[in-house]
C-alpha cells in the first residue's frame, strides 16, 4: 500500500515538474514559434523553389520548436528578477519560484544540447550560421539592460533561420537570402514594438530598456514606417524571385493586416497592443500560403 502511494505521489511529482518546464518553454503560447517558423520557411521554400526536402523541411521545423524553448528558458531566467514585477510575467513558473534558476540552466542545457544534434546533421555552412545564431538568442535578454534597442538584438536572432536554410539546401548565401533577411529584421522590430507596448509602464518603473520607451509618443508612427519597409522588401524579394500573382495578392493582404494592427493600437491600450502583437501571426502565414500558391500554379 505504501509503495502504491509512493509510486502516485512520485508520478504526480513528476507531471507537475513537466507542466511547469512546458509553460516555461511557453509551450502553451506557440506565437513566438510561429514568428520564429514563417520567415525560416519562407526561405525554405525561395531556396528550394517550392519543394523543400522533406528531411531539412523536419530538421527546421523541430529546430524552430526547440530553439524557441531554449530561449524563453534563458530569458526567463535572466529576468527573474524582474518578472515578478511586471503584470504579464509575474506568474512565470521562475517568477513565481516553482521553477528554481538550477533546474531553468539545466533545461535550457538540455535543450542546446537537443538543437546541436539537429543541426549537425546539416552541412558545415549551415552549422556555423546555427551557432552564430544560437550566442545572439542567448545574449538578447541582456540587452535590455544596456540599450533600448534590444528588439534588433531580437530580430537578428529572429532571421537566422533565413540564411541557415539557403545554406541547408543550396549552401549559399545569395542575394535573396540578405534581403529576406532585412525585411524579417524589420518586421521582428516592429512587432516587439507592439510587444514592449504591453509592458512599457512596467518597464520604465523597474528599470527595463525598449523601442517603446525609447520611441515614446512616436511608436505608433515608428511601427508603421517599419511596416512600410517590410513591404517593400517583400514586394523586392517577389521580383528577384520572380514570385507571382499568388504572392503579390499575399502582399497586399499583409499590407491589410498591418492596417488593422494600427487601428487596434489606436488608444495604446495594454490588451489591443498585445492583439496587434499576436496579429502578426497572420501576416507570416499569408506570406507563406503566397509563396505556396504561386509554386502550384507555377507547376
Amino acid at each position: 500500500m505504501r509503495t502504491e502511494f509512493s509510486i502516485t505521489m512520485t508520478t504526480a511529482s513528476l507531471r507537475s515538474r513537466a507542466r511547469e518546464y512546458a509553460l516555461l518553454m511557453r509551450l502553451d503560447k506557440p506565437i513566438g514559434a510561429l514568428l520564429l517558423l514563417w520567415p525560416t520557411l519562407w526561405a525554405l521554400w525561395l531556396a528550394a523553389d517550392g519543394t523543400p526536402d522533406p528531411f531539412i523541411l523536419g530538421i527546421f521545423v523541430a529546430g524552430v520548436l526547440v530553439m524557441r524553448s531554449a530561449g524563453c528558458v534563458i530569458n526567463d531566467y535572466a529576468d527573474r528578477n524582474f518578472d515578478p514585477h511586471v503584470e504579464r510575467t509575474r506568474d512565470r513558473p521562475l517568477a513565481a519560484g516553482r521553477v528554481s534558476p538550477r533546474e531553468a540552466l539545466g533545461l535550457f542545457a538540455t535543450l542546446v544540447l537537443i538543437a546541436l544534434g539537429l543541426v549537425l546533421m546539416l552541412n558545415h555552412l549551415s552549422l556555423l550560421i546555427a551557432v552564430a545564431g544560437a550566442l545572439v538568442a542567448a545574449s538578447y535578454p541582456y540587452m535590455k539592460r544596456f540599450t533600448y534597442l534590444p528588439q534588433v538584438h531580437l530580430g537578428v536572432a529572429f532571421s537566422c533561420g533565413i540564411p541557415m536554410a539557403f545554406a541547408a539546401i543550396n549552401n549559399d548565401l545569395p542575394r535573396l537570402a540578405w534581403l529576406l533577411l532585412i525585411g524579417n529584421l524589420i518586421w521582428a522590430v516592429a512587432y516587439d514594438t507592439l510587444y514592449a507596448m504591453v509592458d512599457r509602464d512596467d518597464d520604465l518603473r523597474v528599470g527595463v530598456k525598449s523601442t517603446a520607451i525609447l520611441f515614446g509618443d512616436l511608436d505608433r508612427l515608428f511601427v508603421a514606417i517599419m511596416q512600410f519597409m517590410v513591404i517593400v522588401v517583400l514586394v523586392l524579394v517577389g521580383e528577384q524571385a520572380g514570385l507571382g500573382i499568388y504572392y503579390h495578392l499575399s502582399v497586399f493582404i499583409a499590407i491589410a493586416l498591418f492596417a488593422w494592427q494600427h487601428y487596434l493600437i489606436r488608444d495604446r491600450d495594454r490588451q489591443a497592443c498585445f492583439q496587434a502583437f499576436l496579429n502578426n501571426n497572420w501576416v507570416g502565414a499569408v506570406i507563406f500560403a503566397g509563396l505556396v500558391l504561386d509554386k502550384l500554379a507555377r507547376g
